[in-house]
């Protein structure tokens, strides 16, 4: 991967956030993935260390191992966390927003943004969560509470719920690794959610209309910024 590896701010923020209630074991290895973001957006994944990620950290080298054998094993940690971080903003930026179509659709849409705004770490997550079943199930905890609310609204009709998850996983992974490998035109997102929405069982004029809505902004963090104007192409 290339190096200065930026993520979008409003999850950098987040992810700074200290989280409360922790043992000394969770703190610690929070710290080291902290400490491996750090060496990831500076040096690129290929080319960072366990050695450098300890030196971040301010712990020594065996500490690391004590937590994670490999490389690999930070980097599913790293992926994880920034799963659920984008996971949890995107469900901030929910509230509010009572249609289960809608809320799926915004969804869909953060992810892709997220392979705009920062292709190296959706690269990143894809590659991970290839090998790392608990990445998926983190992220598609909140999409089936989504679709669940558009199956009992009538808005989507599915055979399944588990097809209905196979063909959003797929086609969201897909649509991200296209934009981060700058294959994708203007406007991806936003015709990725409405071929989805579609594909759930949404007419399709009803479903342009629910994906083409203003994304609302991942709102402040308590004491901090809000998500600033990046000028990047729409989602």
């Amino acid at each position: 991967m290339a190096s200065s590896i930026q993520l979008p701010a409003a999850l950098a923020d987040s992810l700074a956030v200290p989280r409360p209630g922790l043992l000394k074991r969770e703190r610690t290895r929070l710290q080291l993935v902290q400490a491996a973001i750090k060496v990831f957006s500076a040096r690129g994944y290929a080319a960072a260390t366990m050695q450098e990620i300890a030196a971040v950290a301010g712990m020594t080298t065996g500490t690391v191992y004590n937590h994670f054998k490999t490389k690999e094993e930070v980097a599913g940690a790293v992926a994880l966390w920034l799963a659920d971080t984008l996971c949890q903003r995107i469900s901030d930026s929910q509230n509010g927003v009572a249609e289960g179509a809608q809320r799926m659709a915004i969804g869909i849409r953060r992810y892709i943004w997220l392979a705009q705004e920062s292709p190296a770490w959706a690269l990143l997550m894809l590659e991970i969560s290839a090998a790392a079943p608990q990445l998926v199930l983190e992220i598609q905890h909140y999409a089936l509470a989504d679709l669940r609310l558009a199956i009992k609204q009538k808005s989507f009709r599915v055979p399944s719920e588990a097809a209905a998850m196979d063909v959003l996983s797929g086609s969201v992974s897909q649509a991200m690794r296209s934009v981060a490998m700058g294959g994708s035109p203007a406007n991806h997102g936003r015709d990725v959610a409405t071929c989805l929405l579609r594909a759930f069982g949404m007419e399709p004029a009803a479903a342009k209309e629910v994906a083409g809505r203003p994304l609302p902004p991942f709102p402040p963090l308590a004491g901090g910024p809000i998500e600033p104007a990046r000028g990047r192409r729409k989602p």
